[in-house]
């Protein structure tokens, strides 16, 4: 089925995750949807989102860390942290509501919205990273159950194994083999028993629930208590007692302001930005419901309602929770016992079973999220065969090998032994992927894309721009080395899959903001404001052969100074016989074509019954408003019988047939009906429409490498600006001149042209005052700033053979006789014409050029002599090499800064 037909492929019901993969094993997205029907998406909002995000939110922080939060910043603070964190992901929902309400959402969560909002660069990129925040969340929730289990169960190496429940050693190997122990049950889960955790989860969530209920009983229940505390770190064992008062005015007020002390955990000093990182840890979880997109019955429905559902219970339960807090308990007991909940709660047991029901839950769903995401991102094959082991699946289409890669991975974090530790790396990793999210967003708002209609409508750009804001200003106050290296890292993978990974048809966001901002400026571009200072050569290059024309294509890339370059095509056809348009088909061709010459060019191919109609269209619609072609570029018709065209291509003075001639479906060129008339008229044609004109021959021969490697070598441009043609003319300053010396200089101011030296040619009779011509011409270069040597040639023998009939009037002068008798040029003899030739073939005949530019006069006004004009021009520029023929008529130069 055609990629680019979305409608045709729009998914009129999906997989889930484990299901997709059981009928497409393989990962061949070809193969997915073929065979038997897919299974209906089952989950409502309810369960689908609203309770993972709970369970994801409360987690670690709910039952571990809320007191720390409290006792190092106080309820002032803390308040304070809360707000600014759910402000942040607050700006986020909006940006995940807004895309996720955009039209229909495949399984995949964060990952498919953003790789399929931004393209495969950012979507790649920032996958990698949720992958390894979902690595790192990982292992955070182990070690926070870890830290659990050993407050319950743990001994210090100085105490008695036999003291009541306390059974377990406590040290840091010994927590790293708990938490690898913990990690292999939850690795045994996602390889056999997904499908039973995904249907544990509601009973997990009203465990929570009941727990949390006896929490908040207990602050009322409960009476004064002393519970008894036992640090230990590396200067021994300290015993304290931190005292639950019951509600107190003075409990609240000791709790209102910040005391940031040592992490007993840790050993290091907190400060606001580290006690924010690990209570940010517990607002993390908004992407929870997301990832469920592809087991919702209507994920533009649920996701919206139920993540901002979920964002704003949590909210209020952390704020009551923090209230409550910093009423009833001391602050000695809030900064050394952060499993104080279990201590104060009504029956102990209930709270641990919370911890460790909320942990693994959160540990277990992060460790198959990491998972789905890393095979997915093998399916995508953005990676190309560094993912492929990420593919593979079971019988039942669990993607066992990302599982186990997922585990390893965090084994390894396993070894980092606290969870405040990894905490400020975790955050850093979610505040990464929620700026992502809001960058997504923006970028589909701003670039105005008809087909960005999201049901959800309330969000604006400056929502996207806040939460991008907050998400990187709290990255760096966290902690600016971890989230430098994060970007940097981000940026690395974007610009390797920018160059690597093979094109998809996902769009790229990065197409539709340049065409907004193109079109804003090519509105801007007013051609009414041209000025010469700034004027460049925007090249339109007549093309035909793909294959022959590759030296003058290259050419012209040089030629054209950063300006508009377009490859103009004609297509011997005409559509009325044809069953649809073949230039869509050979579009392709074209394009790859610029992209393996390296070049800056656009394409424009036309569809005509005739040549030079075919160059009219295309110089009436080449380019966009102040962006249009003032310079046409053709190749030199060789030969001025057009019958004696039809011989092979390296017989026709090694050139190729008119560079913009090409027959249908990729056959020779065909050009009886192509005649020298009609080259001449394209040129007259194109003057008429105030177009400067270059024709280029022998470029067959032009070997651009010979500038850089002609080691001890002068490298030469050749500059002739009289008009050969007419050699009663000495004229060196009209517009067409100055435009060929502008060409040339255009040219020299190339960076691999940079090395050639431009010799101007000034050519002379005896008595014509030599020392004179010379001194202005130097004073001219000179004011253009242009730097070229000055080389005369005596060319009385030369000038002596033209023929010359006086045909004007007394009153007459030479220029307005050549206007009224065009039929001078005729009366050039082909004995001066190749004298011309040879003068020009014997000036410095052991440093040759690379390129000359000489002349073009003006076509004749007689169209019954277009035919011997273009002969004297062939006799001429006869086995010059490289050659460029110019007129211009477009005022190029200015001396004013």
């Amino acid at each position: 089925m055609n990629e680019r037909s979305p409608l045709l492929t729009y998914p009129l019901w999906s997989l889930s995750i484990e299901e997709a993969t059981r009928n497409g094993a393989s990962g061949n997205p070809k193969q997915q949807g073929q065979g038997a029907p897919t299974a209906q998406r089952k989950l409502t909002t309810f369960f689908g989102v609203v309770v993972p995000t709970l369970l994801a939110m409360f987690s670690v922080v709910l039952f571990l860390r809320i007191g720390f939060v409290v006792g190092q910043a106080g309820l002032y603070e803390t308040v304070g942290m809360l707000v600014l964190s759910y402000f942040i992901i607050g700006m986020t929902v909006l940006s995940v509501c807004a895309i996720s309400t955009n039209g229909a959402l495949d399984a995949g969560g964060a990952y498919y919205m953003i790789s399929r909002a931004l393209g495969p660069e950012f979507g790649g990129s920032i996958g990698i990273m949720f992958f390894f925040a979902n690595v790192c969340g990982c292992a955070l929730y182990i070690l926070g159950l870890v830290e659990a289990i050993v407050d319950m169960f743990g001994i210090t190496p100085e105490q008695n194994l036999n003291r009541g429940v306390h059974v377990l050693p406590s040290s840091y190997w010994y927590e790293l083999l708990y938490g690898t122990i913990l990690l292999l049950v939850c690795l045994v889960v996602c390889l056999v028993g997904a499908a039973i955790y995904a249907k544990a989860t509601f009973i997990i969530f009203l465990v929570v629930m009941v727990v949390l209920i006896t929490v908040f009983i207990s602050f009322f229940a409960v009476k004064e208590n002393i519970v008894p505390i036992v640090i230990t770190n590396g200067s021994g064992t300290i015993h304290l007692n931190g005292t639950f008062t019951g509600f107190k005015l003075s409990t609240l007020k000791d709790n209102l302001y910040p005391h940031y002390s040592v992490d007993y955990t840790t050993g290091k000093m907190m400060s606001f930005t580290t006690v924010f990182a690990v209570m940010f840890n517990g607002c993390t979880g908004i992407m929870a419901g997301s990832n469920m997109s592809g087991d919702l019955k209507n994920p533009s429905y649920s996701i919206p309602r139920g993540t901002i559902t979920a964002v704003i219970l949590t909210y209020i339960i952390y704020n009551l929770l923090s209230l409550m807090i910093s009423c009833t308990c001391e602050r000695t007991l809030l900064l050394n016992d952060y499993s104080f909940l279990r201590d104060i709660n009504i029956w102990h047991p209930f709270v641990t079973i919370g911890i460790y029901c909320s942990t693994l839950s959160a540990s277990m769903s992060s460790l198959i999220g990491a998972s789905r995401i890393l095979y997915a991102l093998g399916k995508d094959e953005l990676f190309g065969k560094l993912l492929i082991p990420a593919k593979k699946t079971s019988r039942g289409g669990n993607p066992w090998v990302s599982v186990i890669i997922s585990w390893f991975l965090v084994q390894l974090v396993l070894f980092a032994g606290k969870l405040n530790t990894i905490a400020a790396i975790v955050t850093i990793f979610f505040l990464l992927v929620y700026a992502a999210v809001g960058l997504a967003c923006l970028a589909l708002e701003w670039a105005s894309a008809p087909n960005f209609r999201p049901t959800f409508r309330y969000f604006t750009w400056y929502t996207c721009i806040l939460g991008i804001l907050g998400c990187l200003v709290m990255m760096f106050l966290i902690q600016p080395i971890y989230a430098s290296a994060s970007i940097v890292f981000m940026l690395i993978l974007l610009l390797c899959l920018h160059y690597l990974s093979p094109s998809s048809s996902w769009g790229y966001i990065s197409q539709a903001l340049i065409f907004h901002q193109v079109r804003k400026y090519l509105l801007m571009l007013d051609v009414r404001k041209d000025h010469v200072k700034f004027w460049r050569p925007q090249v339109l290059l007549m093309v035909s052969n793909l294959n022959c024309n590759k030296n003058l294509i290259t050419f012209a890339n040089d030629l054209k100074k950063s300006g508009l370059f377009v490859l103009g095509h004609v297509e011997l056809e005409e559509l009325d016989v044809l069953p649809s348009d073949p230039l869509q088909t050979q579009t392709d061709s074209w394009l790859q074509l610029v992209d393996e010459l390296n070049i800056k060019a656009f394409v424009n191919l036309t569809l005509s019954d005739s040549v030079r109609h075919g160059a009219q269209q295309l110089l009436f619609i080449s380019g966009l408003g102040g962006m249009r072609p003032n310079t046409v570029v053709l190749g030199f018709y060789s030969r001025s019988n057009p019958e004696d065209l039809l011989i092979n291509d390296q017989e026709i003075d090694n050139d190729c047939t008119p560079p913009f001639l090409f027959s249908s479906a990729g056959k020779k060129p065909s050009i009886s009906n192509f005649s020298p008339w009609e080259y001449v008229a394209i040129i007259a044609d194109s003057i008429k429409m105030s177009k400067n004109v270059v024709l280029a021959r022998n470029f067959t021969q032009f070997d651009r490498s010979c500038i850089s490697s002609a080691r001890g070598k002068e490298a030469y441009i050749d500059v002739w600006p009289l008009n050969l043609l007419r050699p009663d003319s000495t004229a060196y300053v009209d517009t067409c001149s100055l435009f060929l010396l502008q060409m040339a200089c255009i040219l020299n101011m190339v960076r691999s042209w940079k090395k050639a030296k431009m010799r101007l040619f000034l050519c002379v009779e005896a008595d014509s005052g030599l020392r004179g011509q010379e001194v202005k011409l130097k004073k001219l270069l000179k004011d253009l700033r242009i730097k070229a040597s000055i080389q005369t040639v005596a060319w009385d023998s030369v000038v002596s053979l033209h023929w010359h009939k006086q045909v004007a009037t007394n009153s007459e002068t030479a220029d307005e006789a050549y206007l009224n008798f065009p039929n001078n040029s005729i009366r050039i003899s082909n004995e001066y014409l190749q004298a011309v030739n040879q003068m020009i073939l014997q000036q410095n005949p052991l440093s040759p050029p690379i390129v000359r530019f000489l002349y073009l006069p003006r076509p004749p006004a007689d169209t019954a002599i277009y035919s011997r004009f273009l002969h004297q021009l062939e006799v001429m520029t006869r086995n010059l090499g490289p050659t460029l023929l110019i007129h211009g008529i477009t005022a190029v130069t200015s001396t004013e800064l």
